[in-house]
């Protein structure tokens, strides 16, 4: 730079939060009249909703006085939260379903780390599972006995969710393998499962497995009706699984497959190693897509009168003493199932960010 030259500085306007508000909220006439009505929007909707469910709410009053206030009224949720997350299971030994969703939450939590999936991590999921049974069935080591009837609420849910989920996920990638396998019969038999399955709707199945399943079992032979929800769920999920695993598998160029023929692998080895890690990866937003709609669809066991945490709080909402507060109860809902699917939404792009190796 020579001394005659001056430095030119980029004008105010272009720079800081005055250049990014030009750039992306006010670059034409549209946007900038989008945005107008948005903030006018969000400035007539968001204070008000804020004043109802804040300042204004009651937490831990009686229906009585929540029937006084304009705002909005917890109680029906501080009130029955107990109920709410744990249903008909016995009040003294609520404390059982408790700490097994804490071992729940606390496996998961260390599944997410990718340095984690060794041995080690299936001996912790194989104990957490086996004290997580015996907590909520009890019968031993002095623990009452307590019926699967009597489960519900957020233990059912998350039972439902998450072990339907991982039940189901190896199932469709079996079933995609199958779907395009040479061999006639297991394609033919891969083929009618998967259309079938996902001609129906979940419903249907979750009625097939509550009424109609138990008309073919033998005389003083039953089946847990949670078990078999259970069941449809992971039936229901493989099949759409299935399909988007499909798509990765063909997404897979023809010299993968040479490659794989050239260093002398067989076919399983040539899917472990290279075909289905490549597979998997493409189509982890899908899958996860297909598993956050199979976690929000457990919620449907409502129709068949299991008290998952839907059922436990439509319950609560039906006592007159807290009838007409069902916008509180649903908000509440809402969070829950929100958490559990943005949790999930997260795990995936991380898990795909990690396994991008193109970066």
């Amino acid at each position: 730079m020579t001394e005659n030259e001056a430095v030119v500085k980029p004008p105010p306007s272009d720079i800081g939060i005055l250049g990014w508000l030009r750039k992306n909220l006010f670059n034409t006439w549209y946007n900038s009249l989008l945005t107008i009505v948005t903030i006018f929007f969000l400035w007539k909707s968001i204070p008000p909703f804020i004043k109802w469910a804040f300042f204004d709410a009651a937490w831990f009053s009686p229906p009585k006085v929540c029937r006084q206030i304009d705002g909005a009224c917890w109680s029906v949720i501080t009130k029955n939260i107990r109920f709410i997350l744990f249903g008909f299971y016995p009040y003294e030994q609520q404390w059982r379903p408790l700490i097994a969703m804490l071992i729940l939450f606390a496996l998961l939590y260390y599944s997410k780390e990718r340095s984690h999936w060794n041995k080690r991590l299936f001996y912790y999921w194989l104990v957490g599972l086996a004290v997580m049974g015996i907590l909520m069935k009890g019968g031993i080591f002095g623990l009452p006995s307590v019926e699967s009837t009597k489960w519900g609420g957020l233990p059912l849910t998350l039972l439902l969710s998450v072990f339907g989920l991982t039940a189901a996920y190896p199932l469709g990638v079996i079933l995609a393998l199958g779907r395009r396998s040479k061999m006639p019969a297991i394609k033919t038999l891969c083929v009618l499962y998967i259309e079938l399955i996902r001609g129906v709707p979940l419903i249907s199945l979750l009625f097939m497995g509550s009424i109609i399943f138990p008309l073919f079992l033998p005389e003083g032979i039953t089946i847990s009706k949670i078990l078999r929800a259970q069941v449809a769920i992971i039936l229901f999920t493989a099949a759409y699984i299935a399909e988007v695993v499909r798509g990765g598998l063909q997404a897979i160029p023809k010299g993968q497959y040479e490659a794989a023929a050239s260093l002398g692998l067989n076919y399983y080895l040539t899917m472990r190693l290279i075909i289905l890690p490549q597979a998997l990866r493409i189509v982890i937003p899908p899958t996860v897509s297909v598993l956050i709609s199979a976690f929000k669809d457990t919620s449907l066991v409502v129709i068949i009168a299991l008290y998952d945490v839907l059922k436990t709080t439509q319950t609560v909402l039906s006592d007159p003493q807290w009838m007409g507060f069902s916008r509180e109860a649903y908000i509440f809902l809402a969070i829950l199932y929100f958490l559990g699917c943005f949790s999930m939404s997260q795990f995936s792009r991380k898990l795909e960010k990690e396994l991008d190796t193109g970066r």
